[in-house]
């Protein structure tokens, strides 16, 4: 059934796609159901404004100058960066992708691109290829690569200035749409022909001309058309907290769950596409590394976040800020090794899984894969456990147990409900419960 449900959905999404003018390959659909049921993937944001310390937006937050600013490169020499590090943490963590700042608003760009000298190889004394380094290492160890990219630059003069990077020292006299999307379309066609397979395209920056008076024409559909025949497979997000454009293969949320809006970045929800779905959400409080942000979430705490977004049908891409050094924080590989532990025997309830019956609620969340439904039983305040479950069923399940013991669960069925007891002491911080359809 699962696999029959996959295929008519595949051929839906083909079909509107067809009907709206952008035909994705049978590569680029397969990708997307690898992608929907990876449920785990980890955001890295890392550039030189590790340097400061002070978040990834530090240069338009706080320094008027962005040549000053520019000089951090200078200094930027990540001793420690050890690419099979990573993602061999990554890996073990459960995730199944890993998603890394190429090019963030300030410009810098961590590969050695022809396009410009304020790059890692040519403006640092390290002078090596980051996302060569971690494209490597993915493809050696399986994990797949996506690549952030910025459609905002707070240092070229030649992005026309939008809402943010006001305060930098830009001359917006200077602004050249044409000649700033030839340089970014050249710069995707290096990451896009360099460095193997990859997995995705995570634009982020639409927002930043959101409140022009005459809309702003991104020409989103010829980049994505360069994107999509360099790499016919390569999936296209965009963080714009909209609706989903043509040419777009993923829906992304930034810290919400699909159709919710309590990080208030839309005017309303966003309506949920059939597209398969991302929640990004940072590890501590910020994106990029801040040495005063310790307040990294809780194993638990990060447990319940990735049911609930797993309830929702969505990936869950958890953040990392790495420090100067080149080093993942030690709480950030805590929470990873944690983690790791607890996926080795739930995962196999949430990869390849669904959103089940019952949406993320007080209680948690449940999933659905292969005919069995999985209800994670993971309320955020365990004190207030509940004695009993419900789940909406047209059928009476044929089997009930707990997960992964298997032993039986005391349950009742009436009026297509399913009651099922929850133990007096249940598994922390996800007490899992199988119904077998």
């Amino acid at each position: 059934m699962r696999k029959t449900l996959t295929t008519i959905a595949l051929a839906l999404i083909a079909l509107t796609a067809m009907a709206q003018g952008y035909v994705p390959t049978q590569e680029n659909l397969a990708e997307r159901e690898d992608f929907r049921n990876a449920k785990l993937g980890i955001f890295l944001h890392w550039g030189i404004y590790s340097m400061f310390a002070q978040g990834e937006w530090y240069l338009q937050n706080a320094v008027p100058d962005r040549m000053e600013y520019a000089k951090a490169a200078d200094a930027f020499y990540p001793h420690r960066f050890d690419a099979r590090q990573w993602v061999r943490a990554i890996k073990a963590a459960g995730a199944k992708y890993i998603c890394f700042t190429t090019r963030h608003h300030d410009g810098f760009s961590m590969w050695d691109t022809q396009q410009s000298d304020y790059n890692i190889v040519k403006a640092t004394p390290f002078k090596r290829d980051i996302v060569k380094e971690l494209a490597d290492a993915c493809h050696e160890e399986g994990i797949r690569l996506h690549l952030y990219y910025s459609h905002i630059d707070w240092m070229r003069d030649d992005y026309p200035m939008g809402r943010t990077g006001r305060n930098c020292g830009k001359d917006a006299s200077k602004s050249d749409w044409p000649h700033y999307f030839q340089f970014m379309n050249a710069q995707l066609t290096e990451l896009l022909t360099r460095y193997g397979k990859v997995g995705a395209i995570w634009f982020d920056g639409w927002w930043d001309h959101d409140q022009d008076a005459t809309p702003f024409n991104w020409q989103l559909d010829e980049q994505y058309a360069l994107i999509h025949k360099l790499q016919p497979a390569c999936l296209i997000g965009n963080n714009h907290h909209m609706e989903p454009n043509e040419g777009e293969d993923i829906q992304l949320f930034e810290r919400d769950l699909p159709g919710e809006n309590k990080a208030g970045f839309v005017d309303k929800a966003a309506q949920v596409s059939p597209l398969p779905l991302e929640t990004c959400e940072t590890m501590n409080g910020m994106w990029g590394y801040k040495v005063v942000d310790q307040n990294y979430k809780s194993t638990n705490e990060i447990i319940r976040m990735l049911v609930n977004t797993s309830g929702k049908g969505a990936n869950l891409l958890l953040n990392i800020g790495p420090q100067p050094n080149g080093q993942l924080p030690a709480l950030a590989l805590d929470r990873l090794k944690h983690l790791g532990e607890w996926m080795s025997t739930y995962g196999t309830t949430l990869y390849g899984s669904q959103a089940g019956p019952v949406k993320p609620c007080e209680w948690g969340a449940t999933t659905e894969k292969n005919g069995t439904i999985y209800a994670h039983i993971c309320p955020a305040d365990t004190a207030k456990m509940p004695a009993a479950i419900t789940i909406p069923m047209a059928k009476k399940p044929k089997a009930v147990t707990h997960f992964p013991s298997g032993t039986k669960v005391a349950y009742t069925y009436k009026n297509k409900l399913l009651t099922i007891d929850v133990p007096a002491n249940p598994t922390t911080p996800d007490h899992v419960i199988a119904i077998k359809r």
